[in-house]
């Protein structure tokens, strides 16, 4: 079995923890609100706004022994570049204050995973950074298309309010397929393990960010709060 099936295996159960979250299962039935993908969108800027420091942080603290994976990050980075500005555009698509949330402050559990991945990189092995690009592509590939469909529809909002979530989904079915190959590179036990407990983390971590989020109201509950309004 290579690492990179040894990654799925043994993350298996965290993945599906993820996934169950209350949020992510009501989306992908078209239970949505605008104010719950707004929130959405305002906690994915400010972490998405860290990866590019994320990866040059770990590009830098790598031992010499892993200096051939910096041509790997460079693209990493340069395919990066820019995101955080996507979804802004996205927030303003829908409507919504795109610089109160550039100018803003993430959630709590936000801050925590943005933490704990900088953490991660000085304190621990660098290589327990893959673990959470292991995490966000995964799971962007598993539900970013779904879910931009089944939020869309309802919600009646333009395609312009979706550049983040299809273009992740798309993007990142390449990058799962390249960052497998690069997984099976990494043949030492204390990176494999590095990477496997990181991965475990930010499973927990972002499965936090999105039970963060407000949920939307159930249908009955919407039109009698619209009927007092």
């Amino acid at each position: 079995m290579s690492f990179h099936e040894q990654l799925l295996e043994q993350t298996a159960a965290a993945r599906q923890g993820l996934l169950a979250t209350p949020i992510i299962q009501g989306a992908l039935r078209g239970e949505v609100s605008l104010p719950s993908y707004v929130a959405f969108l305002r906690e994915a800027y400010h972490h998405v706004r860290h990866t590019v420091p994320l990866l040059q942080a770990m590009k830098a603290a790598l031992p010499p022994r892993l200096a051939w994976l910096h041509g790997a990050l460079d693209e990493y980075i340069e395919e990066e570049a820019g995101h955080d500005e996507w979804i802004l555009n996205d927030i303003r698509a829908c409507g919504s204050e795109a610089e109160a949330v550039r100018h803003g402050a993430p959630g709590h559990a936000t801050e925590v995973m943005v933490a704990y991945a900088y953490d991660a990189i000085a304190r621990g092995n660098p290589l327990a950074f893959f673990g959470m690009v292991h995490v966000l592509e995964g799971t962007s590939v598993s539900l970013a298309l779904l879910a931009a469909d089944a939020i869309q529809k309802p919600l009646a909002l333009p395609d312009a309010a979706f550049s983040y979530l299809r273009s992740h989904g798309t993007l990142d079915q390449e990058h799962t397929a390249h960052f497998a190959l690069l997984m099976d590179r990494i043949d030492e036990p204390q990176d494999q393990a590095a990477i496997v407990h990181g991965a475990q983390a930010f499973y927990r971590l972002y499965g936090d960010v999105f039970r963060s989020l407000p949920l939307p109201l159930p249908q009955t509950q919407r039109q009698t709060s619209e009927a007092l309004a």
